[in-house]
């Protein structure tokens, strides 16, 4: 999610009920053979395998972003990733519109798609107009979007979303308080109906209620499974509830959850290796984001290196199908070398999506090197349904308006061309 220097106004589209105003806070944001595996890039080597050669012949040197392979269980056409895009189209039930199945139809040529960040429950929603995945409608709402991209020839997975104390009253069942690790009160602002809000203080889960967390986080992973998809990615990034634990800026319990690394990445570990259980380990992505002070103007963990270190690890001995880091503040310039993402890589063992403002240059080169096995790219795919040719061809891209990033219909949304044809 974006930091507060990125809020913008949002025109209302004219054909549109809803207004929305303002999303300070928000990020805009086949089957291929399983023979002749080959070991995962840089870091990976010698430990699990992830991506292979269908050919039989390309090396890892000769690896490239447009090059083919699996990541885990999934197979992929090729190495670019189309990240979590939070747009802000569904109901306020969380029901998606059919708009979404031209929408992700149209940008099925990706590697692989990330899901816009997906509520595992009405206590997880911290943004209005955002879908959810904890009931019989929202999955027969996804289904149709997952039938299209296959179709089209993609994968896609759904990113499982708690935002903890990212949230308002207004957004919660009976009006109650967002739930958070500690009752630490966020900064920034959320987006309700009525328009933006700062969120609300919220209260300190009781360990009693931790085990219903984990429970929200099966339902929707079962639900994502019915609903056709590929996988999941477990969202344990962008300053949200698993990251609340993570964090001892935004955790100050004393309990099993709380004080020491090991018990404040407690929660993401169970959260990971309960959707494992369901989907397969192989099947199940994360995504960790340890500079990133977005949403909620969050501070640091006083030692990031350490902590995630220490989950990223721990991690590794699941066999997930990928580590997903976003490097450097959401939204800002690419970080890569103001932490050590590549310690990270090494200590989790397995494949690594790399995510944050990279540019066609940086991820051939983030590939090559094996410095990263996928690459994600986000707001380019909002103006580029056709991001993988526009890159493969390096052409220009087009570029999207902030106004068109949240909220409203098909304007900004499914009536972007291709170079060669119009949207769907």
């Amino acid at each position: 999610m974006e930091s507060s220097r990125f809020a913008h106004v949002i025109e209302p589209v004219h054909h549109q009920k809803r207004s929305l105003r303002t999303f300070a806070g928000l990020r805009a944001a086949d089957s291929i053979p399983t023979t002749n595996m080959i070991a995962p890039s840089g870091p990976q080597q010698g430990r699990r395998h992830f991506f292979h050669d269908p050919e039989g012949f390309l090396s890892m040197s000769s690896t490239t972003l447009f090059s083919a392979g699996q990541i885990g269980a999934i197979p992929v056409a090729n190495r670019v990733a189309m990240a979590p895009l939070t747009r802000a189209r569904a109901g306020m039930d969380g029901v998606h519109t059919p708009l979404a199945i031209a929408y992700y139809r149209q940008r099925a040529s990706a590697g692989l798609i990330i899901s816009e960040a997906t509520n595992i429950s009405r206590q997880g929603r911290g943004y209005a107009f955002t879908p959810g995945i904890y009931t019989d409608a929202h999955v027969a709402a996804w289904r149709p979007v997952v039938d299209a991209v296959h179709e089209a020839g993609g994968r896609i997975v759904l990113q499982l979303w708690h935002v903890g104390r990212i949230s308002h009253t207004s957004l919660q069942e009976n009006g109650q308080p967002p739930v958070a690790p500690s009752a630490i009160q966020a900064g920034q602002t959320t987006f309700t109906e009525s328009g933006p809000a700062r969120p609300s203080m919220p209260r300190a889960l009781h360990i009693d209620e931790i085990p219903g967390i984990i429970d929200d986080y099966r339902n929707a992973a079962r639900r994502a499974k019915d609903a056709g998809f590929d996988g999941v990615e477990v969202h344990s990034a962008n300053c949200y509830l698993l990251e609340q634990f993570i964090r001892d800026s935004t955790n100050h319990r004393d309990d099993a959850y709380g004080g020491s690394i090991e018990n404040r990445t407690r929660l993401s570990f169970e959260v990971t290796q309960a959707v494992a259980e369901i989907w397969g380990a192989d099947r199940v992505g994360i995504r960790l984001s340890p500079m990133t002070h977005s949403a909620g103007d969050t501070p640091l963990d006083s030692t990031p290196a350490e902590t995630y270190g220490f989950l990223a690890e721990r991690l590794g001995t699941l066999g997930l199908a990928y580590l997903h880091c976003i490097e450097g503040n959401t939204r800002e310039t690419n970080a890569k070398d103001a932490f050590d993402y590549q310690s990270l890589h090494r200590a989790f063992g397995g494949a690594y999506i790399a995510n944050n403002s990279y540019d066609r240059d940086l991820a051939l080169d983030a590939v090559a090197s094996g410095r990263a096995d996928m690459v994600a790219f986000g707001r380019p795919f909002i103006a580029n349904p056709d991001l993988v040719e526009r890159l493969h061809r390096n052409t220009p891209l087009a570029t999207a308006s902030q106004d068109v990033f949240y909220g409203g219909g098909a304007e900004g949304y499914t009536d972007f061309p291709a170079m060669t044809g119009t949207g769907d």
